[in-house]
Formats: C-alpha cells, sequence, structure tokens
C-alpha cells in the first residue's frame, strides 16, 4: 500500500538550503476515473483473453444478474437555451404532416410554440412540440450541446420552451440510445465482447438512473452518458447492441446503476469510497483488474511546485500553505479523505474534491517532495529530502551538454534526507529509485 503522506513544509534536511534549494512535489498516480464498476481497459484485457461479456461483467459487478428489460423510451437533453430551432426531415410536427425536404424553423409563442417556413408562419402548436419521421432519423440543423453540427437523430425531437428559448429533448428507444452511447464510450475497434459488456452496462445505467429533470432523464456528456446520436453510430458498435438487445445488469430484481470508468490501476473501488453521497452497494465492491495495464492510463506521474498547490488548493487552509496528508483510504487504495494544512489551520477534504483541485487523473495517488539545494561549507553537496523514501540509494548527475552524467552517489537515511558531496559548478540533479529531483545550479 502506497504511504499515506505528503510533506512540504517545513522540511528537515541535513543542511539548510541556500536561496538556490528548490522543491518539487512528485505525484505517482495510477487509474483514469472515478474507478467504480467496469474498468474499460480492463474489459478489453479479458475479452483480449478470451472471456465473454457475461463473465467480464459478472467480474466487475459482484453479484448481479443478467436478466431482459422491457423496452421503454427514454429522454436525451441535445440543446437548450436557443432562441429558434431549426429542423429538416421532418414526416410530421405536432399533429400536422411535414414536408422532409423542407426545412422548419420553430421559436417560443405565448404557451406554446410556433412553426414557421421560410417566414411563413405555419401554426402555433402547444407545448411540448414532438417532431418525428416514421422510422427515419430527423435533423437539428446547427450545433447541439454534444458538439454535433446537423445531426441526425431517431425517435423524436420535442421542443419544450425553457430559459426564455427552446430546450430540444431527443425521445427514442432505449436501444436506439446504446447505438449512439457505446462508441461515444468505447472505441468501436475494440474487441466485440468487450463492445457488448459496455453495451449491457450503459442499458442497465441509463434504465437505473433517474430523471435529471422532468423533461429529460439523461445529460448528452460525461454527466450521464456521452450520446452523439446517429452521428456517432459505428457498426461493431451496432451489432453489439443488437447482440445483447434488452439485456441489462439487475441485483434482487432491480436493474444497478452500472457504474463505468476508463481505467483502474490494477484495482477497482467500493463504490462508498469514491461517490461520497454513496453508501455500500454488493455489486460495486472492489475487484482486481489483472489487464488494465494495457491502459496509457495505468500509471502516470505529475509534477508540482509548492506555490501551484498553495494556488490550485487555496479556500481549504488557512494562513499560509503548508501541507497535504491524506487520512483515510479505499481499498485499491484511492484517496477518500485528506487534510490540507496551513500556518492558521485546517480543513479536510474529499478524494474526489482533491482530485479535482489538482487535476489528478484519478483518486489513486500518491505524494513525494524533494527539495535539492548546497549545503553550507568550502565543499559543494547538494542535498535534500525525499518523502515518502523512495529508495535508499541516490544517484546525483551533472548535466553535460544535452545529456546527464552521474557525479556522485550516496545513501538516504531512514527519514528520507540525503547529502552527496559533488565536484565544480553546474547543473545538478538527484534520483532515488524512480524518482527524479529538480534541476539546481550550485555555484
Amino acid at each position: 500500500m502506497l504511504r499515506p503522506l505528503l510533506v512540504l513544509a517545513p522540511l528537515v534536511v541535513p543542511a539548510a538550503p541556500s536561496p538556490d534549494a528548490q522543491t518539487v512535489h512528485v505525484v505517482r498516480a495510477a487509474g483514469f476515473g472515478h474507478g467504480v464498476g467496469l474498468s474499460q481497459y480492463g474489459a478489453y484485457g479479458f475479452a483480449q483473453r478470451g472471456r465473454s461479456h457475461e463473465a467480464i461483467l459478472r467480474h466487475y459487478y459482484r453479484g448481479a444478474k443478467l436478466a431482459k428489460s422491457r423496452p421503454r423510451p427514454t429522454r436525451v437533453l441535445i440543446r437548450q437555451g436557443y432562441s429558434t430551432v431549426s429542423v429538416r426531415g421532418a414526416g410530421r410536427i405536432g399533429d400536422r404532416r411535414a414536408r422532409p425536404n423542407v426545412t422548419y424553423t420553430a421559436r417560443p409563442g405565448g404557451r406554446g410554440v410556433l412553426v414557421f417556413r421560410g417566414r411563413k408562419r405555419v401554426a402555433s402548436f402547444p407545448a411540448p412540440l414532438r417532431v418525428t419521421r416514421r422510422r427515419k432519423a430527423v435533423q437539428l440543423l446547427g450545433k447541439a450541446d454534444t458538439g454535433v453540427t446537423d445531426g441526425f437523430y431517431r425517435g423524436a425531437l420535442v421542443l419544450h420552451p425553457a430559459r426564455g428559448g427552446l430546450a430540444v429533448v431527443n425521445s427514442l428507444n432505449i436501444d436506439d440510445y446504446v447505438r449512439g452511447v457505446v462508441p461515444g464510450e468505447m472505441p468501436s475497434t475494440w474487441h466485440p465482447e468487450a463492445l457488448r459488456a459496455q453495451a449491457v452496462a450503459a442499458r442497465s445505467y441509463a434504465l437505473a438512473s433517474p430523471p435529471r429533470s422532468e423533461i429529460f432523464d439523461h445529460f448528452p456528456d460525461t454527466r450521464s452518458q456521452v450520446y452523439l446520436g446517429v452521428a456517432g453510430e459505428q457498426d461493431a458498435a451496432s451489432a453489439a447492441v443488437r447482440a445483447t438487445s434488452r439485456k441489462v445488469l439487475t441485483y434482487r430484481g432491480k436493474v444497478i446503476t452500472a457504474f463505468f470508468f476508463s481505467t483502474s490501476g490494477g484495482r477497482t473501488e467500493n463504490a462508498e469510497n469514491s461517490f461520497v453521497d454513496s453508501g455500500p452497494r454488493p455489486y460495486l465492491v472492489s475487484v482486481r483488474d489483472p489487464f488494465d495495464r494495457i491502459s496509457p492510463h495505468h500509471r502516470s506521474m505529475l509534477r508540482f511546485s509548492t506555490r501551484d498547490l498553495a494556488r490550485r488548493l487555496r479556500g481549504f487552509y488557512e494562513g499560509s500553505f503548508r501541507s497535504v496528508r491524506v487520512t483515510k483510504r479505499g481499498v485499491s487504495p484511492r484517496i477518500v479523505r485528506a487534510e490540507v494544512t496551513g500556518t492558521r489551520g485546517s480543513r479536510q477534504l474529499s478524494g474526489g474534491r482533491l482530485r479535482t483541485r489538482l487535476d489528478l487523473p484519478d483518486t489513486w495517488a500518491s505524494f513525494t517532495t524533494i527539495v535539492s539545494g548546497r549545503g553550507s561549507g568550502r565543499s559543494r553537496r547538494l542535498v535534500g529530502y525525499f518523502e515518502p523514501r523512495s529508495s535508499r540509494r541516490v544517484i546525483v548527475e551533472r548535466r553535460s551538454g544535452r545529456s546527464w552524467k552521474r557525479a556522485g552517489r550516496g545513501r538516504a537515511s531512514l527519514t528520507g534526507d540525503f547529502s552527496v558531496r559533488v565536484r565544480g559548478r553546474g547543473l545538478y540533479r538527484a534520483s532515488a529509485g524512480s524518482l527524479t529531483g529538480p534541476a539546481v545550479r550550485l555555484r
């Protein structure tokens, strides 16, 4: 387990650092996302090794069962806040026939919706207004909140007066919705069994999620699931949706909120440790994720200056910024809570809030602080402090042209302190294990 400690200042080093001393805070991170439920790269790894989508789903959602859901529509917010909405390809607008090759423009009118063809007013309709075409997708002209321009959408486009303009909601069959979700959440070039697992998880998540408002059930982005309509559909993903049609995950007879995310770092996390407003969920518990290493986000490293950390965490400490200390970790071990300390007081924050403030890829993170400088006296020394200690062996290098050459070596104490004698002026750096400190010029 990674040591839950980040020491910033004051730092205890063998000799007081000179004005040339520098500090760097290294964050070693694992995973990408919230860590709960299905790990997409892990599922891809399982599929590459011959596991079926049923086996993949059983692994990530413990105790959940596959079942058949009843067909039902769902509603996705596509665009809002515009004074006018233009559509093309409509077969019916409200209770009237429409010409598919004609562009119609709608705007709020009283308590309803006014529709125009060019400058000619077609009719005034009560709200909400449904725009449909039998067995065909309808085109929404202009840019949607999804980022899609002039996109096509299956089912109906439903227009609601809202916020001084019109909100456009796509009402469609759940499987047609999932066809537009799967390729937005997982590359369609991935193994078919991974795509099928994603389709079942996306369908379950959609059906189990409560409505986001009175007029729609889902946002079209990561607040719910990424949905791009027909523009996002891919043949391989659509085949996965058809192969798993109506399949959902249930626990004790109820469809589960099947959370999923990109990369686990090697282990997923209990729901209650990642979502502060969630209690334990028996089907969302930490499991090993042995094939997640194929992800480019499996391991990562970030660097911060003390000033940058103080700026990012402003509001979570009193006085001058001093340190961050992890006070509770989960099973994986992701950060559940941390304490930010200042000279005049400290505050607690959740792992999720810390991740947001520091822009970390995941809450699975460990911290190391390195201080480098020169000691006092006639002999030049590079001194520093590693916390937590990465390795007892310390290597010091000197910059020579465009490369670094070894200039000395030493050993860190049990508390992470080191002091290594070097020869001559120049630009030096120290490393211990996989960690490398900042470059420091000794004069």
